[in-house]
């Protein structure tokens, strides 16, 4: 090694050595730190904010720079009381594999340009389909998140149920192809209605199912409007409701839909994981029928951003919907897994690493206890906090999610306004992080009980200090 070689080694060794340290002092503190960001978004951008840099600095005072500059604008979104979206923490395990991805720089893009990255994804494909117990079958795309499963998903249903009825919309696009009919539920996840938007099926031209009081889908309604839909036919459903929690009755949903030929695919993007905990896996019974399934890893299996998995029962249709193909592209051999042809990209992260990781971490009997522990904190956030005069729980909590509507017996007007300022409170003391929603034409504070390193005594603070800010709001007027 001649002497700039082993300088530029040094320098690697110290800003890898510095990045730890730094990334180990924030984790260390983020339980006692406010649980929300200290800057706001105009704050941060002015601390970013400088001219176009004309001549570069040393590599260790731009890491320190960005330390400096980033750190008061950052959420504590890995923290044991960030309740805010359904987000996972990160556990150490996966940020530890994401780290080495970065590190070893690998093309995920296909099985020749690493081998290793795409022995991890394929290996790891058949982890998530047992521990989800899914058609073993089915092939997985490991993608960003649940955003671009159900785009992936959808692209694939698509095509299918285009060539059943005599068009090939890969080759020929949708100038001229029959209608594809779209029913779905009238609370499905906005990510959804934006990968339809994406595919050129419209986020309006959907057929939407009134839901209950949970949001889950009437059955009867679906079978109604399924009776109506001749021709090419998607039925989405959900698992897992971002506000409620709630699933869909797939036992009934899914065997009438694929009777008549429609193509049902699971919006699962936390939901999905219920399958992989013997105690709540009856709430999504059924949705092993489905076609197709999105779920995310960032979320109850704890993997850094971005990771979400796009799953398809019929392979050869997942395939046709997302393969490039080029001159300089490898031939695929018997029983070999192109990543590439399962995604929309083709140059990507080997995400596949980070999953492995926390899926050979906490293995199925950890996935397990983790969902039903999160599910059973749930519960108690949801007790502790029911006695209290003037608030309401507005949901059946069956999984991991709380809503909570404060001064419901009071005007409509009124209820608004003090449910808004209790979470303005809540987020101001910074105690825990959650925040607002709309459900139903109302507002409420939505609590999603997701992060790893949540205990018993986290959901008592927690408990405390939203009992303690609506108190507040409510002696104030």
């Amino acid at each position: 090694m001649d002497r700039r070689q082993a300088a530029d080694a040094g320098l690697t060794r110290t800003l890898f050595e510095t990045v730890a340290s730094v990334a180990s002092d924030f984790r260390s503190v983020i339980s006692r730190r406010l649980q929300r960001p200290e800057q706001t978004y105009p704050d941060a951008l002015a601390a970013f904010a400088q001219p176009t840099p004309e001549t570069g600095l040393a590599a260790e005072e731009v890491i320190r720079d960005l330390v400096r500059r980033a750190t008061p604008g950052l959420h504590a979104s890995t923290g044991p009381r960030f309740f805010g979206w359904v987000i996972g923490a990160s556990h150490p395990v996966g940020v530890a594999a994401d780290w080495l991805t970065s590190a070893w720089g690998q093309n995920a893009g296909n099985h020749t340009a690493s081998p290793a990255a795409a022995a991890a994804e394929t290996v790891a494909a058949g982890w998530l389909l047992d521990l989800l117990d899914l058609p073993r079958e089915a092939s997985v795309g490991f993608v960003t998140g649940a955003t671009v499963a159900n785009f992936v998903c959808l692209a694939a249903a698509r095509g299918s149920v285009l060539r059943r009825a005599g068009w090939d919309v890969e080759r020929h696009g949708l100038f001229g192809a029959p209608p594809i009919h779209v029913l779905i539920g009238d609370e499905a996840h906005a990510t959804v209605f934006s990968a339809l938007q994406f595919l050129g099926l419209g986020h309006d031209r959907v057929v939407r199912i009134d839901t209950d009081g949970q949001g889950r889908m009437r059955p009867d309604v679906f079978a109604r409007a399924l009776d109506h839909c001749h021709g090419p036919t998607i039925a989405i459903t959900q698992a897992g409701q971002i506000n409620t929690g709630a699933f869909d009755d797939h036992a009934a949903i899914v065997p009438r839909a694929r009777a008549q030929g429609a193509w049902v695919h699971v919006d699962g993007a936390f939901g999905l994981w219920a399958r992989a905990c013997p105690s709540r896996a009856d709430l999504a019974a059924g949705i092993e029928g489905a076609d197709s399934w999105a779920t995310d890893g960032h979320k109850w299996l704890q993997t850094p951003y971005d990771c979400g998995y796009a799953i398809v029962r019929d392979a050869d249709a997942h395939r046709r919907a997302m393969t490039s193909a080029a001159s300089y592209l490898p031939v695929i051999g018997e029983g070999e897994r192109d990543p590439s042809h399962y995604v929309p990209e083709l140059s990507r992260r080997a995400r596949g690493f980070a999953t492995w990781a926390m899926l050979n971490h906490l293995g199925r009997d950890g996935i397990a206890r983790m969902v039903e522990e999160h599910c059973r904190l749930a519960q108690r956030l949801a007790g502790r906090l029911a006695g209290e005069p003037g608030l309401r729980i507005v949901n059946d909590v069956a999984l991991n999610q709380v809503i909570v509507r404060f001064g419901p017996d009071a005007p409509a007007a009124d209820g608004e306004a003090l449910t808004l300022r209790t979470i303005r409170r809540i987020q101001e003391d910074g105690t825990l992080f959650a925040g607002g929603s709309q459900w139903r034409g109302a507002w409420v504070l939505r609590l999603s009980v997701i992060s790893g390193p949540a205990t018993e005594q986290d959901i008592d603070r927690s408990a405390d200090a939203i009992l303690a800010a609506w108190r507040q709001v409510r002696a104030s007027g």
